[in-house]
């Protein structure tokens, strides 16, 4: 049997980990964790390739990755494939949830269409005990429809140098945002909210979205106004826009590639 290509779909905990991408110092990275497990499952020494890499702290619950895989002939299916590695993950805060064999020429990377990313603030004065790590915790109040107003300005295609990191390695800063949503939910019986920021695009600058919920937080606070946040677009100067919101509130929540 000749090599299969493989298209895997993982969820982890980004917490204690430098990000996706593989160091060569050997700090903890997702991609090496799984690299390893597909080499204590079959001794092969896989390259894995990523739909987007995720920073240092960053989640994902519906991360894809693709690589190919010489089983030999023997036989080899999805699940026992995931148990497989599930098991040689453990007790990493990592997971296989789906695996099936694709085209050969199908990328992760390249043949995404749309990724959907989720921010999450817990906005109460007691921080979040069971969740710390996994949201972001302000104290101050915010006003959601005023973030919520602020925030229509970012859709659609815009030059996003002012959400951009300094670092950012794309060729140009022009992005399409597609959707954009503040949706508030009751966090804790009283007045905690569980404020959840969904954005979705085909792709993303570093720190786009940090950058953005950064500034929206600004927004919900009323140290800006909701038409503050245009000028800080169309200024095209990353010092114009508001902090970096933290990395524990981050989760790449799916990733969409064409059907048919």
């Amino acid at each position: 049997m000749s090599k299969e290509r493989w298209k895997l779909t993982i969820e982890y905990n980004g917490r204690d980990y430098c990000g996706w991408q593989r160091q060569q110092d050997g700090i903890p990275s997702i991609q090496k964790a799984i690299e390893d497990a597909i080499y204590g499952f079959c001794q092969q020494q896989i390259t894995i390739h990523v739909a987007g890499r995720t920073d240092a702290g960053v989640h994902a619950r519906g991360q894809i990755i693709h690589f190919d895989l010489d089983y030999g002939d023997r036989p080899l299916d999805g699940y026992n494939f995931i148990k497989a590695l599930n098991a040689h993950l453990r007790p990493a805060p990592i997971s296989i949830v789906h695996a099936v064999t694709v085209n050969p020429d199908f990328s992760a990377r390249f043949d995404a269409v749309n990724k959907l990313y989720l921010y999450r603030i817990v906005n109460r004065p007691a921080r979040p005990a069971l969740e710390n790590g996994l949201v972001w915790h302000v104290k101050r109040p915010l006003d959601v429809d005023a973030m919520r107003k602020a925030a229509s300005c970012l859709l659609g295609y815009h030059d996003f140098t002012s959400f951009r990191d300094a670092d950012c390695q794309a060729k140009s800063p022009f992005r399409t945002l597609d959707r954009i949503a503040i949706i508030s939910h009751p966090y804790d019986d009283y007045g905690g909210a569980d404020i959840r920021i969904e954005v979705e695009a085909q792709s993303f600058l570093h720190h786009q979205v940090r950058n953005m919920v950064g500034t929206l937080a600004l927004v919900g606070e009323g140290k800006w106004q909701p038409g503050d946040v245009k000028t800080v677009l169309e200024a095209c100067d990353r010092k114009a826009a508001g902090p970096t919101a933290p990395a524990d509130g981050l989760y790449l929540m799916r990733v969409d590639y064409p059907t048919g």
